[in-house]
């Protein structure tokens, strides 16, 4: 039975941040998720993404519809109780090849062309090395995936501006105020979202306080933008302080809750704060925008924002898309040879054995043949198998080019009972460094 490559996920695109929250992950659980997803038997591959605006799997299987019925209960299993199914969209072969190459090159992103996704797929791929869930069809699938967006990413704008959530948090924060300068900025969390907005806010001229769990990684960020470290336990005060709260944590609770905010809202006399959370699962109670003054903006209304963004680059996604298109042909038409290959072989055999056998079988009634007779009579056999195979042999190989190459292989497959041994895993031919050319593989 052929192997088939599938991809199921949600993402920002349908499902909301309430139910994204409860399917986020981290490293340790999506280790232990793999491990049991691939327990199943049904998926002998797979790979687990998990980031703020999507949560993906990519597996290997021979029993898709098993797989789909496994799959789909993990995530209503991992979202419960709120419901789930109505939002995961899934891609098969052809499909999930583009959708892999899209969402590596930041094309289906929140923010378009958004640098960090890449880096997240390759931590995913990293993950999946470590726990033992990969193999050679998505090692060299990831590959290619890999290839592709570096590709996008230097030959078109897509990566120019604002590209980034924590920089689009950032430019929301400047358009409320207009100008962010002497403002004060608090920082929630000093990961890689913080590290990236940390950045954006020092170029504004903001007035940048950081506070983290860790205090030497507050301390390090803050020094790194020239803002103030504060300890864990001044928030509330920091945030009766800041015009702007901007929060990134790993937490799994909430970090600000709307008890904190009632007393910090009385603190500050209800003076407005904006706050901008880029955190999933959420870091502040979304109660909280129901207490006066209090601005609350989630990963939700960011994306209404990046979409304003978006027009600036439609010609750079749009010449994107091409390279995409070409690169999924070039895979496909490689996967389609990794198929036919071996296939041919094998008919040949079997067309070849079953010819021998008669001729074995005619032989005793032939007598004592001579020499020249029995060449003459090998060079039949081997003709009459010739023959009977152009003709097929032909159509396989003109299908390569058309989508109804793997269902005549398929087919030829089933109808001559053939027991099919994959071609040697060579890896798929890819652009030479620096190449700009394109529509080859």
């Amino acid at each position: 039975m052929a192997r088939e490559l599938v991809v199921y996920g949600i993402s920002h695109h349908r499902t909301p941040v309430s139910v994204r929250e409860r399917m986020a992950s981290t490293a340790e659980r999506v280790s232990e998720d793999l491990k049991r997803l691939l327990e199943s038997e049904v998926i002998s591959e797979g790979v687990l993404l998990s980031t703020c605006n999507r949560v993906e799997l990519v597996a290997v299987t021979e029993q898709p519809h098993k797989t789909r019925e496994h799959v789909m209960g993990y995530f209503q299993h991992r979202a419960s109780p709120e419901p789930v199914i109505e939002y995961v969209y899934e891609h098969a072969g052809t499909d999930a090849v583009r959708h892999m190459f899209r969402v590596a090159a930041g094309l289906d992103s929140m923010v378009l062309g958004e640098p960090q996704i890449l880096g997240q797929v390759k931590d995913a791929v990293a993950l999946a090395q470590r726990v033992g869930t990969i193999g050679g069809t998505l090692g060299r699938c990831f590959d290619r995936t890999f290839s592709v967006a570096k590709r996008v990413r230097t030959e078109t704008e897509i990566a120019s501006g604002n590209v980034s959530v924590s920089s689009i948090a950032c430019e929301l924060a400047e358009k409320i105020f207009s100008d962010l300068a002497g403002r004060k900025v608090l920082l929630v969390g000093a990961g890689k979202m913080s590290e990236v907005a940390a950045r954006s806010l020092k170029a504004r001229g903001a007035s940048l306080t950081v506070i983290n769990r860790s205090p030497q990684r507050a301390a390090d960020l803050a020094a790194a933008c020239g803002g103030e470290a504060r300890p864990l336990e001044a928030l509330a005060t920091e945030l009766a302080n800041a015009d702007v709260a901007i929060s990134s944590t790993s937490n799994d609770g909430y970090v600000i809750t709307y008890e904190l905010m009632q007393g910090v809202a009385k603190m500050r006399k209800f003076r407005p704060l904006f706050m901008i959370d880029i955190a999933v699962p959420r870091d502040i109670d979304p109660r909280v925008e129901g207490i006066r003054n209090v601005f609350l903006y989630d990963m939700d209304d960011l994306k209404r924002v990046s979409q304003a963004n978006l027009a600036a680059r439609e010609q750079a996604a749009s010449d994107a898309e091409q390279i995409i298109e070409t690169e999924v042909r070039d895979y496909g038409k490689w996967l389609r040879q990794l198929e036919l290959t071996p296939t041919i072989v094998a008919l040949r055999e079997r067309v070849r054995e079953v010819v021998q056998r008669e001729k074995q079988k005619a032989l005793p009634r032939m007598g004592q043949l001579d020499p020249k007779v029995q060449q003459a009579l090998d060079q039949m056999c081997e003709a009459i198998v010739g023959q009977l195979l152009h003709k097929p042999l032909t159509q396989l190989k003109q299908s390569q080019d058309g989508d109804e190459s793997t269902a005549l292989v398929a087919a030829v497959q089933q109808l001559f009972a053939l027991e099919v041994t994959p071609a040697p895993t060579v890896p798929p031919p890819s652009l030479p460094e620096n190449s700009k050319e394109r529509g080859k593989p």
